[in-house]
């Protein structure tokens, strides 16, 4: 029998009111890391789109976003 990874964390007994309540908990630090690092995020995502096309190799990618 294969482990799950999270078990510990995410138990299967947890109530509907306790299950809403830690969901709705993660969701809000999400929000809030999105928040605080919003500027980084956007730059990391920004660099790893790969917007090099093969078939046209005299197109370079776009430079660093400062």
């Amino acid at each position: 029998m294969k482990r799950r990874l999270f078990e510990p964390v995410f138990p299967d007994d947890l109530s509907d009111e306790t299950a809403s309540a830690l969901s709705e908990f993660l969701h809000q630090i999400a929000e809030a890391c999105d928040s605080r690092y919003f500027v980084q995020l956007r730059r990391h995502y920004a660099r790893q789109q790969n917007l090099y096309d093969p078939d046209a190799p005299w197109r370079s990618p776009p430079s660093e976003i400062p």
